[in-house]
């Protein structure tokens, strides 16, 4: 036999453990001697303490036993019962298997009571059924005289007949029986038929009958819900549906009244879709839903079931049938007219005050919930429209404008004035008027049409810009062949200077943000043009004048004294006053490129006609007749408004202090100090300076011309060339071997 050590390892273990940490605490306790005084102390408390742990050990092992006991009496219980059951049960068995013959004979006695019931209850309907077709006559006198509630009734008796009939059939499989069924039944279809097209009639008729016999409509929509319940009940059975089933009349409704709402006024072809004609199919759209939805709202709606929602029905049909009522017109090639009528209307009038947003209607109508009446797609491709078609119109007053405009110019009298007697035409009136009342007709739409119409205004005045300015250029060509017409050249010519300030100061008025009043570069770029253009014939014409007396300069009749500049500054004078009839800024401008124009060819005419003086003497007279010629010219640009600074006769002063210079060896500094100043000289007009002197060596010209080379100029930003437009003849010059430029 095993040690009970052998068996339970685990107490041997605890054993040990129990004895180590004894010898731990004892060790710990009593490691002095004079602690061994406790020791009958400690002995005491830990019997105790060993004698409670054994208690509670022995109290609880007593608790568990116990259960065990307990547990172990019912389950020799159940078992017992188990048993017992089992018995009955085999009993019960047997005593079913011998009750077996016996059922047999119930089994008939139950068929024969089954066939009874129905032949018991055949025999109950029997007078209906022979009864059916007399029943058809008087539902179809019934429905001739409108009595629909009780025709109804009649209707739906015969047909509950029929179907309890065929569901019996169809429960026993008797498929083949069911067509004799329906055969009798079959007037059914006609009656039907007979009471729908009653039906849809009346609801064809609602929005009249609410107002004159709510009755009638109130009995339709009764027996729709009859029907409708009907219909749910055998859906919910789902064992046999009669034919026929569902009838669906409610959705029928639905759709007959959305028919009649939108009915001919929506599928009636549109016969003039432009103009007055859209305008008036498009207000009795307008008066005609707002009026109906008026009685849908209050009259409609309390003869219907809640449920029904007829006002939302209603109102989103109207919705959608307007919008493909809408994208049906803007298939048609309508007129600027046309599409902008169609916009207001779906983008204001729509959800204006006017029609689905009438005091009547809200708050019950939100075409809010429904979507926009054309999607922004439309909008956008209907808005390219209209500024396409208002681009073409545009163009077309613009261009008659501009033929009219030079029609006056061949006129035998002046252009008109303005009250401070600056030259004019009605042409910025036009132009900016038109562009104008484009762009604020297009702001009763939106600000985005609105924003696209100003910048095909701005694109379109900066095209007539450029066909004015060549019309202009061709003008002055034909003048150039004859200068006597147009008669009064000048003045047509300043009046269009007028004209095109009067645009360059209105144009920013057209922006639809007055905040924003920036000119496009481009358009301003084009005013500039065509300011350029006129201020280049008018020039060209003072030109003309000037030519022939800028032909005698210089000469030796010029030199000894002649009233040369004095005739050019009577013509200048001239041109000055016709100057005055345009508004400044212009004016100026006009003063000073004629003075350029003035000095240039008086400063052409010097150099490209050179004469050499021949003595000190013929110098001093040349500088003296430069200086009086230009003194008179600067005093008269100055009487005319044109400030020195603004001046290029300057050039001519200083040309005469080279010329004047008394030492040729000094010639070099004053060159370089002429070409700093002037740095458009080049040196062949250096070189004709020289040759006009007559006293200038080779040597001193070599170191002017060298000088020259060395100190290259670059025009500054905002100098006004004058000696680039001066061609001089280029000397010939014998063969040269130094490194420098030849003179």
């Amino acid at each position: 036999a095993s040690s009970p050590d052998e068996e339970w390892p685990e107490a041997e273990k605890a054993e040990k453990l129990a004895r180590g940490a004894a010898l731990k605490w004892a060790s710990g306790v009593f490691y002095r001697p004079e602690k061994l005084e406790g020791l009958g102390h400690y002995r005491r408390r830990e019997t105790q303490r060993n004698s409670s742990i054994q208690s509670r050990l022995k109290s609880t092992v007593q608790s568990y036993l116990e259960g065990i006991s307990a547990g172990l009496e019912q389950l020799r219980l159940a078992a017992q019962e188990v048993q017992s059951v089992c018995q009955d049960l085999g009993a019960a068995r047997w005593a079913l298997l011998d009750s077996a013959d016996h059922f047999q004979g119930l089994q008939q006695m139950r068929e024969l009571m089954e066939e009874h019931v129905q032949l018991a209850s055949v025999v109950q309907v029997l007078p209906q059924i022979f009864s059916v077709h007399e029943v058809f006559s008087h539902t179809l006198q019934l429905l001739h005289g409108q009595h629909l509630l009780e025709a109804h009734v009649e209707l739906m008796m015969v047909e509950q007949l029929r179907d309890d009939i065929l569901s019996q059939l169809h429960l026993r499989g008797l498929s083949s029986a069911q067509a004799t069924v329906l055969s009798y039944f079959s007037g059914l279809q006609e009656l039907n038929e007979s009471l729908a097209k009653q039906l849809w009639d009346i609801v064809g008729n609602s929005l009249r009958l609410v107002r004159e016999d709510p009755v009638l409509f109130v009995t339709a929509v009764r027996i729709i819900e009859r029907e409708e319940k009907i219909d749910d009940t055998l859906l919910l059975e789902a064992t046999f549906l009669p034919p026929g089933r569902p009838k669906g009349w409610r959705q029928k409704f639905y759709q007959v009244l959305q028919d009649t709402l939108t009915g001919a006024r929506f599928r009636a072809p549109c016969m003039d879709a432009e103009g007055p004609g859209l305008a008036r199919h498009l207000a009795a759209l307008q008066k005609d839903i707002v009026s109906e939805l008026r009685v849908v709202k209050d009259l409609m709606v309390q003869c219907v079931p809640a449920h029904y929602n007829i006002l939302s029905v209603c109102t989103a049909t109207y919705h959608q049938a307007l919008t493909s009522h809408l994208q049906e017109i803007l298939r048609e090639d309508l007129d600027k007219q046309g599409l902008f009528l169609l916009l207001e209307w779906a983008l204001r009038v729509y959800h204006s005050p006017e029609m689905m947003g009438h005091p009547d209607l809200l708050p019950e109508v939100d075409v809010s919930v429904l979507g926009p009446l054309m999607s922004p797609e439309l909008v956008d491709q209907t808005e390219r429209r209209y500024v396409v078609k208002v681009k073409a119109s545009v163009f077309e007053w613009m261009q008659r404008t501009l033929e009219v405009e030079f029609k006056e110019w061949f006129r035998e009298e002046e252009p008109e004035t303005d009250h401070q007697g600056f030259f004019q035409s009605a042409l910025p009136a036009i132009v900016m008027q038109m562009l104008s009342e484009n762009i604020q007709v297009a702001s009763l739409i939106n600000e985005t049409l609105q924003q696209k119409i100003y910048n095909m205004a701005l694109e379109e005045l900066e095209a007539f810009l450029g066909r004015l300015r060549e019309a202009l250029a061709q003008c002055g060509k034909e003048h150039q062949q004859d200068r006597a017409v147009p008669k009064y050249y000048i003045s047509y010519l300043l009046a269009m200077l007028n004209n095109n300030l009067a645009l360059s100061n209105s144009v920013s008025s057209l922006h639809p943000d007055t905040a924003c009043r920036e000119v496009p570069a481009s358009l301003q770029a084009a005013l500039d043009r065509m300011q350029k253009k006129a201020t280049q014939l008018l020039l060209e014409e003072l030109l003309l004048d000037l030519q022939p007396l800028c032909l005698q300069l210089p000469s030796r009749k010029w030199l000894s004294g002649s009233q040369l500049v004095g005739s050019m500054c009577e013509v200048i004078d001239k041109y000055a006053k016709d100057f005055s009839r345009v508004r400044k800024p212009v004016c100026t401008l006009l003063l000073a490129e004629s003075e350029l124009l003035v000095a240039s060819q008086y400063l052409r005419a010097l150099l490209q006609r050179k004469m050499v003086c021949k003595s000190r003497e013929e110098r001093g007279q040349l500088c003296h007749r430069l200086l009086q010629d230009a003194t008179q010219l600067r005093e008269l640009f100055c009487g005319l408004g044109l400030d020195r600074s603004q001046q290029s006769l300057e050039a001519v002063l200083a040309l005469r202090e080279l010329i004047d210079l008394k030492d040729p060896a000094l010639l070099s500094l004053e060159v370089v100090g002429f070409i700093t100043k002037y740095p458009d000289v080049s040196d062949e007009h250096i070189s004709t300076l020289l040759d006009i002197r007559g006293d200038v060596s080779k040597e001193v010209r070599h170191v002017v011309l060298e000088m020259m080379a060395q100190n290259p100029q670059v025009l500054p930003e905002g100098y006004r060339p004058i000696f680039s437009t001066i061609l001089v003849p280029v000397p010939e010059l014998p063969f040269c071997l130094r490194k420098g430029k030849c003179a």
